[in-house]
């Protein structure tokens, strides 16, 4: 009895905490402040990235686990969305339970513990999405996915600061690499190629769609090889693959049945002097007008839906040609984090 009133008492302690925290002001880290700042990895400058990281990721942790307790529609109460909730909860603990970081050896105690917890949300998409589909389930048919803004609103602003803090974490954990590839600051390559990237993402995704049909239509990839720019290679390679992924399916379904050969999918690079756009387009049919202000939402996709109740979450990382509906609206928050932005055009029947 006396063991449950420690953990009832440590439980609300905890979430006073948690609250006090949620209320205080993030600090935003701009690309360049990052690329700056990692140039030097000195044992102080790894120090000073420590002890900020102490206080950032407890307020942005906070902030979220908060969020998770107040969602709409009794979303805060489905088993997924208590699940990550925890995770949360845990990190919280983990990063504020640390004492002051004052050394080198602090410095990497404290590096090993925010390691741990960039692993333990490793899942925490698809988590969520399985707690918006045990939402969907239990819901009345004719509420439609438009009237949900406020879960999509959330949504937009838990998987955006989920960006920002693996990009906290992982910035920091690769500064401590002693042999950094050429050119890389932490998770910033300075002279990023686009197209090799764009290649790359391409190869993977044709590799999916063979994988899962047997056959895939041609990437062709249009662009100066020379042009380089300061980017993160894995959040470029995460969108193009996500939209040559959704191309590729797109033409593939359309061409299935034909004698025609699948004509290719077309990605464009074109670097202006305020922009660097890259159009990836297809002849995969289009999307109904109807169907467009729908793609940006988290409940809904064109495809069947693997994830379920019973899937293995362990294995949750495994990819398939249509996903749980989230690879374009994560995308674009991807694009968004560092001052970008996606857009879809759809010519349908094109």
């Amino acid at each position: 009895m006396a063991a449950k009133k420690a953990c009832e008492s440590l439980s609300k302690s905890l979430i006073g905490e948690v609250h006090k925290w949620g209320c205080m002001k993030q600090t935003g880290v701009s690309l360049r402040y990052m690329m700056e700042f990692g140039s030097r990895p000195t044992e102080r400058n790894l120090l000073l990235s420590a002890q900020f990281l102490h206080k950032e990721l407890a307020i942005r942790i906070a902030r979220r686990a908060v969020e998770l307790e107040r969602l709409p529609y009794g979303l805060s109460e489905k088993p997924a969305v208590l699940t990550v909730r925890d995770w949360y909860l845990d990190s919280f603990r983990d990063v504020r339970s640390f004492p002051e970081i004052k050394d080198a050896n602090d410095e990497k105690e404290f590096t090993q513990v925010i390691k741990a917890v960039k692993v333990r949300h490793n899942n925490v998409v698809p988590m969520m999405a399985l707690g918006v589909q045990q939402l969907k389930k239990g819901m009345d048919p004719n509420i439609v996915c438009e009237d949900l803004d406020e879960i999509h609103q959330f949504l937009d602003r838990f998987y955006m600061s989920r960006i920002g803090i693996r990009m906290l974490i992982g910035q920091h954990v690769e500064l401590h690499n002693p042999n950094p590839p050429p050119h890389c600051v932490g998770y910033i390559h300075t002279k990023m190629s686009p197209l090799v990237v764009a290649q790359n993402a391409s190869e993977d995704a044709r590799a999916i769609c063979l994988r899962e049909y047997g056959s895939a239509p041609n990437v062709t990839i249009y662009g100066d090889p020379n042009f380089t720019f300061p980017y993160v290679p894995a959040h470029l390679h995460l969108m193009v693959f996500e939209l040559v992924k959704n191309s590729l399916r797109a033409v593939q379904e359309c061409f299935m049945d034909s004698d025609k050969v699948a004509p290719p999918i077309k990605i464009i690079i074109a670097d202006g002097i305020e922009d660097v756009t890259i159009k990836v387009s297809d002849e995969g049919g289009g999307i109904p007008r109807s169907g467009l202000p729908k793609i940006f939402t988290y409940l809904y996709s064109t495809a069947r839906n693997p994830l379920d109740e019973h899937s293995n979450l362990g294995t949750a990382d495994a990819v398939t040609m249509a996903g749980y509906g989230y690879g374009l609206p994560i995308s674009r928050l991807y694009a968004r984090y560092f001052g970008g932005d996606l857009q879809i055009i759809s010519m349908e029947g094109d």
